[in-house]
């Protein structure tokens, strides 16, 4: 069985195909120069691109759309105008060669491709991307949020700083490089219990550029923001009694943090992994994948089902 799966819940657009072992992926990132993501605009440009990507893959995979058994998609979280697009290209596609449709949650996805790509079987996952950092654990076939931010995600956090710093891309790579030739100074920090709240140290990073160097203030931000985050991750342990922990989304590429967490993982005696970078940016191949896992138990939608989610949350159904 192959699924086919297509990506576009904020600045990236793809297409991927999956038999469940193989997975084939094809993406593109708007990125959007001296502003943050503008919808109108990353519409644009995933329709625009979508075509390309489909031939792509379909011909890296050496396959066609005939020989496609679904079609999942993005349905949410995400940028409404970003999901429309991805939406009206599966139901194209799905009505076109008459397949069925699934709806695949993002976050999900992301959780997914995580268990396939390190081989551990019941973690604690710690998901940071752009517009959601949570802790979450799988019990009973649902999915609980045992805590998360209280105001913004952790990559929503870095962007934000980033374009009030007048980086012309800002962007969580580009902060990296910054913050390896930072050092730390005093910033806010705020943890309640297994929830974390950003907006103060946000402020408050914005204000001390005016004193401190941009590398001693952008390492300073990562470098508390992924602190909070792990205290907030042991306390989830301790709770759970988990033996592994996973770390996925956007935000799980920055080494700094998943050093961070090998550390805390060692004390604790506990499994540590990560999926490959390729897989913790945003991706169509996560997406094909879990699509294909939906797949074998039956789980499509409608047609008239299909309109996209934004605000769909990983433990609302």
């Amino acid at each position: 069985m192959e699924c086919l799966g297509i990506e576009s819940t904020a600045h990236t657009i793809g297409v991927g195909i999956t038999n469940g072992d193989k997975i084939i992926h094809h993406n593109t990132m708007y990125k959007a120069k001296n502003e943050g993501i503008v919808p109108r605009k990353v519409a644009d440009h995933h329709a625009e691109m979508f075509p390309k990507l489909l031939k792509q893959t379909l011909d890296e995979y050496d396959t066609n759309m005939h020989n496609i058994d679904c079609i999942a998609f993005s349905q949410g979280p995400g940028i409404g105008q970003c999901l429309q697009i991805g939406s009206a290209m599966a139901r194209h596609l799905a009505i076109k060669y008459k397949k069925p449709l699934i709806g695949v949650n993002h976050c999900v996805a992301h959780l997914d491709i995580g268990i396939k790509n390190t081989g551990l079987k019941d973690p604690l996952f710690i998901y940071a991307s752009g517009g959601n950092t949570q802790l979450i654990v799988k019990e009973k076939n649902q999915y609980l949020v045992l805590g998360e931010t209280l105001d913004i995600g952790m990559g929503n956090l870095f962007d934000t700083f980033g374009r009030a710093a007048g980086l012309e891309f800002a962007h969580g790579g580009v902060l990296e490089k910054i913050s390896q030739k930072g050092k730390y100074i005093g910033l806010p920090y705020t943890v309640k219990g297994m929830n974390i709240i950003f907006g103060g140290m946000l402020t408050s990073s914005i204000k001390k550029l005016k004193k401190h160097s941009l590398e001693d203030v952008t390492y300073s931000l990562m470098h508390n923001a992924f602190a909070m985050t792990i205290e907030a991750t042991e306390r989830a342990l301790c709770l759970k009694n988990k033996k592994e922990i996973i770390v996925c989304g956007g935000v799980a590429q920055n080494d700094m943090f998943k050093q961070m967490l090998t550390k805390m993982a060692d004390e604790h005696n506990v499994k540590f992994g990560s999926p490959l970078n390729e897989f913790n940016r945003d991706n169509a191949g996560m997406i094909a994948y879990t699509g294909w896992l939906m797949k074998k138990n039956n789980k499509t939608i409608k047609l008239e089902n299909s309109k996209p989610r934004p605000n769909w949350r990983i433990d609302k159904n």
